[in-house]
């Protein structure tokens, strides 16, 4: 079983639910990532629009400006880059900058085209998230009578549609979308039966990092207050041989991988 890789989030957006602000000038971004990139984060994710609950989106050419020269700088460093977009446009630049992930969201929805990026782009890895609709309105459409259920079936069926594009099995890897259009019980519930999801037979990533159902179990209401519960389920997820995390930090969940790596054998 392959070691747990640890994505490290690097949000350069004013607005991001744990971070927002933090690193939206490009020189903090770029630092910030570099940051990362010392710790040992096996991939950035690179952001420039903000997912969290309510939010109206940014424009495209926004979006650009924020993201490519922090991807440009980082992949010169070394690093190994994803780019977090729903837009084809912006994954398309991310992938000439030197990007190798596109983590959407949407898992290909948002943007038709998308998928015949990805697939004239066979080197590209694509992460594949359960999606119901923008920030703006998701959490109306968290309705479900089974959710691992009709989470495994709607990436299920993403799959499919990514496959008649011409996108190869080797490049997708999924993630169920844990506080995306989920109510709190829905993103426990995903997580107690995480692996009903892995017999789709594609690689799992998995972001639960700091999330607001979290600060519900602890009451902790500030998103730093819950970052040994982000480690926790790290843990959790390494256990149970998940192909990746997406965290805000990186040392830490590294560190718990390697423990459960080292009890594992």
């Amino acid at each position: 079983m392959p070691k747990t890789l640890v994505m490290g989030i690097l949000n350069v957006t004013p607005n991001s639910f744990a971070d927002g602000g933090k690193y939206f000038a490009k020189e903090d971004a770029i630092n910030q990532g570099r940051r990362l990139f010392a710790e040992g984060a096996d991939i950035i994710d690179v952001g420039g629009e903000s997912t969290k609950p309510g939010v109206e989106r940014v424009s495209q050419e926004e979006e650009l400006t924020r993201v490519i020269p922090v991807i440009t700088e980082l992949v010169k460093d070394g690093a190994t880059i994803s780019v977090d977009t729903m837009r084809v446009e912006v994954a398309r630049a991310a992938i000439a900058a030197g990007a190798v992930y596109v983590n959407d969201v949407s898992g290909g929805l948002a943007d038709e085209k998308m998928a015949n990026l990805i697939a004239e782009n066979p080197k590209i890895q694509y992460i594949v998230m359960h999606w119901r609709g923008h920030s703006k309105d998701m959490q109306s459409k968290a309705n479900y009578q089974d959710v691992v259920k009709e989470v495994r079936d709607e990436l299920d069926q993403r799959v499919t549609e990514l496959l008649k594009a011409g996108v190869n099995p080797d490049q997708i890897i999924l993630d169920p979308g844990i506080g995306f259009a989920k109510q709190s019980e829905d993103n426990w519930q995903i997580l107690k039966n995480i692996e009903r999801i892995q017999l789709l037979g594609y690689p799992l990533l998995i972001g639960v990092s700091r999330k607001r159902f979290l600060g519900e179990l602890l009451n902790a209401p500030e998103p730093d207050q819950r970052e040994v519960a982000t480690i926790a389920l790290t843990a959790e997820m390494a256990r149970l041989g998940v192909w990746g995390v997406r965290t805000h930090s990186v040392r830490a969940h590294l560190d718990v991988i390697s423990v459960v790596e080292k009890m594992r054998k």
